[in-house]
């Protein structure tokens, strides 16, 4: 029976991270969890960053499928230039992708780019395991608090700590498309064209 409660962990953690959209996060999933059936926190920890971390690559994997559709070929080829040059910068793509995940914000949009981008997975998942592993520790770890706090958890969800991560993930990722990263590498001139959907 645990087993298969850990196994749910998992599989949950992987779905809120799957999903095109800002949903909510997977430690809220693995707190939840945690707590609601009595489950040792370091298996929790492990299996659900190892769900959010296979939900995150194949939202990165499918998400270059279907910007093909929504965003313009000179767009497309642009976020792909950027990925080709991001992709032989790898000890910086790892401190970014790193640091990103240590903060509290949405890593939705740090997929959309990167999968977009097509910047090679291998670079991108390893600092985000370690990065959400930590993270999530220390958010599963003070699930007891939160629990006995079950109305500050659920005005925590809409606060304005949450809305703000929101916001500046938003931010990333309208920065990431509108900017035109080929002029700017290349010519070394900030150029910015909201004309990128078809």
């Amino acid at each position: 029976m645990n087993a298969l409660l850990y196994l749910l962990v998992f599989f949950a953690s992987f779905l809120v991270d799957v999903i095109p959209f800002v949903g909510p996060p997977a430690w809220s999933v693995m707190v939840f969890l945690q707590i609601k059936f009595d489950l040792d926190i370091w298996p929790v920890l492990f299996l659900g960053v190892s769900g959010s971390a296979l939900g995150r690559y194949v939202y990165s994997w499918y998400i270059k499928s279907l910007a093909e559709h929504i965003v313009k070929k000179e767009k497309s080829e642009d976020l792909n230039f950027l990925g080709s040059r991001l992709s032989g910068k790898t000890w910086q793509v790892f401190l970014f992708v790193l640091l990103y995940t240590l903060i509290p914000i949405p890593t939705t949009p740090l997929f959309t780019a990167t999968g977009i981008a097509r910047i090679k997975p291998l670079h991108i998942m390893p600092p985000f395991f370690i990065g959400k592993f930590a993270s999530d520790a220390l958010m599963v770890g003070t699930g007891h608090y939160v629990a006995t706090n079950l109305s500050s958890m659920t005005q925590g969800l809409v606060s304005w700590h949450s809305i703000a991560g929101t916001a500046v993930g938003l931010l990333i990722i309208s920065l990431f498309f509108f900017i035109d990263w080929k002029t700017l590498l290349l010519r070394k001139k900030f150029k910015v064209s909201f004309h990128i959907w078809k």
